[in-house]
């Protein structure tokens, strides 16, 4: 079918699939030569992407792919962020492959970098992984090299290596005169995608996803932040998965323009984000919830030669719970003399297990400030909106499977044409999350979150409280989400703590534990008075804020606390590395009775010195260092 005029709405004629949108911006005149993504390393280095050439692009890379691959084949896409991996989903979709994009480790392999790697080769089984040429080198380097790790050199081995250089650039397709009536790509029920969970609460799952369920996600999205193309988006999510890959998708479904940069250039110089929203005058941009506190503190909103303006924002679209009211509020405060409107905050929840997007708190502007709360956190929803009648979000017993009354905590199930298909390999664990059944209800599926909410108030918000893996259970009976005590245990020394990098959890099922990283300090300028006193200072912040018995405060170094990319606290990997003995620990005190959990392995490093009912002591154990840590 053509379109002959310009103003085509695709709102009108939904495409079943992302990609299929392409061809029909790519033969509009307004569109051939609008940037639809623009790759801005710094503020004055930036190249672009017009939909024609990545639908030419998306074309040629499929073409080539079909010769050493057969549809249907599995992929590992390997490039570091940028325009290229933008072209290999598009690319890899058309050809109707399964895409596996994961984050490309350092080729060296070194300080067990490599293990997530192993993962995906060994649960997804690709034919071919495609890479920048020097990657590819280094890989074959490493591979005629002596090395410790037969396992890894044997599946690196196994698998076609594809360079994105010689399947991208290929001047003799006229892809004009390839294109056919019939649609070759990926189908709408067929997977394309196998998207990891972050790892919050555990190893990282592969997320099933199939072309439709993506395409379904991203135009719910698009009617929620009322995207179309005279939208600007910034991003410098990953493109690999969650909310960074769901924008690379939302763009393309709305006509719009995507700015992208790296997560490693935002977290060096956080003001880049301001900028590439003023200058691009951007109407849409994706955070995680950890950003507004950092930008406060890091964003050197008066310094710099290029001037700060957001009132073209429309939708700040605030991801991760959870969405604290107080900074949010505080970010607006500073940020609305830069224009800031306060009507785009847009609370927005999503996981993989939906593809991405689930819902946004608010689908029209908000006209002020006073954002409805619960327990200090913002909404994520509202339920019952007409607007999304095809999605349903239900608060659920965890123990009875029965809905759950307004105003009682319980899981959060989803039911919606955006569930993925399930977990790949794991059939029991699929039926477990992914086909969640009202007791005594005829209903229809429903993906199990994990997460905890509760639905408060007449407009019936949804807010999100935790996660079911980590709320701590008290002697006394209580349940305690841990992010309350960890913001408690920061409050109580913000100068000498890191924000966003405290983490509680219980051991023995008696004891809470607290462990903080420390601003970076040297290591001969530790004074261990004041460390004695930030231990004990965090015991009485938690105690007076939460009314919770801390048992156990571990100072370790910055950098020590482990997180997803996209900033995730992952509270079970911490409480692993510090049993273990893994982390680079500067202090710790343990409170009352002592707290037997210590593995032998700790023991030997530890020296402790007893000082009353109180223990404390001082450790440097080796530690790795998480790639994207300080996300």
């Amino acid at each position: 079918m053509q379109y002959e005029y310009e103003n085509y709405d695709p709102s009108f004629l939904d495409q079943p699939v992302v990609d299929q949108y392409l061809p029909v911006w790519a033969r509009l005149p307004a569109f051939r030569s609008k940037p639809a993504f623009i790759w801005a390393q710094e503020l004055d280095s930036y190249t672009h992407l017009t939909y024609q050439q990545l639908n030419d692009s998306a074309e040629t890379i499929s073409t080539h792919l079909l010769v050493p691959l057969q549809r249907g084949d599995t992929v590992l896409l390997l490039c570091s962020p940028g325009l290229d991996l933008v072209k290999l989903i598009f690319g890899s979709q058309r050809a109707g492959l399964l895409s596996v994009p994961i984050i490309p480790p350092h080729p060296s392999f070194a300080n067990e970098n490599y293990h997530h790697l192993i993962r995906a080769i060994s649960q997804t089984k690709p034919k071919a992984a495609i890479a920048h040429p020097h990657y590819i080198s280094s890989i074959q380097h490493y591979l005629s090299t002596p090395h410790n790790n037969n396992n890894l050199a044997h599946m690196l081995q196994t698998i076609l290596w594809i360079s994105i250089d010689d399947i991208k650039n290929h001047d003799s397709l006229n892809n004009n005169n390839h294109e056919s009536l019939t649609y070759k790509g990926c189908k709408a029920n067929e997977v394309y995608l196998v998207q990891y969970t972050s790892g919050a609460t555990g190893v990282p799952k592969p997320v099933l996803v199939t072309a439709g369920s993506a395409a379904h996600n991203v135009r719910t999205a698009r009617k929620a932040y009322d995207l179309h193309p005279n939208t600007t988006i910034v991003s410098w999510l990953p493109q690999y998965h969650d909310c960074g890959l769901m924008f690379l998708l939302l763009t393309i479904v709305s006509g719009a323009t995507c700015v992208l940069t790296s997560p490693t250039s935002f977290i060096k110089r956080p003001r880049l984000w301001l900028e590439l929203m003023s200058q691009f005058k951007a109407t849409c941009t994706p955070v995680p919830s950890f950003t507004l506190p950092l930008v406060l503190k890091r964003g050197e909103t008066h310094k710099g030669n290029s001037p700060i303006n957001l009132s073209t924002l429309k939708n700040l679209i605030i991801i991760n719970e959870p969405i604290y009211r107080d900074s949010v509020e505080e970010f607006v405060h500073t940020f609305s003399s830069f224009g800031l409107n306060p009507s785009s905050i847009s609370p927005s929840y999503g996981l993989a297990e939906n593809c991405t997007f689930v819902s946004t708190a608010w689908r029209k502007s908000n006209s002020n400030t006073d954002f409805p709360t619960h327990n200090k956190l913002l909404p994520v929803a509202r339920l019952g909106n007409e607007e999304q009648e095809d999605v349903e979000i239900m608060v659920v017993n965890e123990e009875t499977h029965e809905p759950n009354e307004d105003g009682f905590e319980g899981e959060i199930w989803v039911s919606s044409p955006s569930n993925a298909s399930g977990y790949l390999g794991h059939p029991g664990l699929t039926r477990e999350v992914f086909h969640g059944r009202l007791r005594n209800m005829v209903s229809k599926c429903f993906v199990r979150t994990g997460d905890t909410g509760i639905v408060k108030g007449e407009k019936r918000y949804l807010f999100v409280t935790g996660r079911c893996e980590d709320v701590i259970k008290l002697q006394n009976g209580k349940r305690v989400h841990p992010h309350y005590i960890e913001t408690a245990a920061y409050n109580s020394c913000t100068k000498l703590l890191r924000g966003g990098c405290v983490v509680a959890f219980e051991v023995s099922s008696t004891t809470v534990v607290v462990v903080a990283e420390m601003q970076r300090i040297e290591k001969d300028s530790i004074d261990r008075d004041v460390l004695k006193r930030v231990c004990q200072g965090i015991k009485e912040g938690v105690l007076k804020k939460e009314k919770v018995e801390v048992g156990w405060v571990v100072l370790v170094k910055s950098e020590c606390v482990p997180k997803t990319t996209s900033g995730k606290l992952q509270r079970w990997m911490v409480k692993e590395k510090l049993l273990a003995g893994k982390m680079i620990t500067l202090m710790e005190m343990r409170f009352g009775k002592d707290v037997n959990v210590l593995g032998k392995s700790r023991e030997k490093r530890v020296r402790e010195e007893r000082i009353g009912n109180t223990g404390y002591s001082v450790l440097c154990a080796e530690t790795r260092t998480s790639l994207l840590s300080l996300l």
